[in-house]
């Protein structure tokens, strides 16, 4: 993707896009149901589940943040005053994409149709490519090797 994209589309956004594209394709793929929408307790459990775990490592995420007075603002990683690497960041890089990954795994699962989980690998690719990679660079700039041993341990996505 070409790079004036990089951190200009606020990464909720590209999620709620993925979202909208999810329930377009149920809609449009109606031979793709693979139960009715909303109508399998288990997969309502599951989708809601998957959503509130999400929900909870996204603000893990940002209260780990808050805690070392750093930026939340992903439109503006230049502005990391800390390296985050304790509490949910020891599992994973980036909790905040990582929960809404899951939130939109539950969206998939309240749809209940095969087309809307392409938009899980969908939102993956982009914010890997307008977000996540550039952050990356940005961190690695800054904080050297530091980030370097703190990439080479904990995995970007889980």
């Amino acid at each position: 993707m070409p790079r004036w994209l990089e951190h200009r589309i606020p990464p909720p956004v590209i999620d709620a896009l993925c979202a909208a594209l999810m329930w377009l394709a149920a809609q449009a793929l109606p031979q793709a149901q693979l139960w009715a929408r909303g109508s399998w307790p288990w997969a309502v459990g599951l989708g809601v589940s998957a959503a509130l775990a999400g929900g909870l490592i996204a603000l893990a995420g940002v209260r780990e943040f808050a805690h070392a007075r750093t930026t939340v603002n992903p439109l503006k990683p230049e502005r990391a005053s800390a390296m985050v690497t304790g509490g949910v960041f020891r599992f994973t890089r980036n909790p905040m994409y990582l929960g809404m990954l899951l939130v939109l795994a539950g969206w998939a699962l309240w749809l209940g149709n095969a087309a809307a989980f392409a938009g899980l690998p969908l939102s993956m690719l982009v914010l890997n490519a307008l977000q996540i990679r550039p952050e990356e660079r940005i961190l690695r700039e800054r904080f050297g090797d530091e980030w370097t041993r703190y990439a080479a341990r904990v995995r970007r996505w889980m």
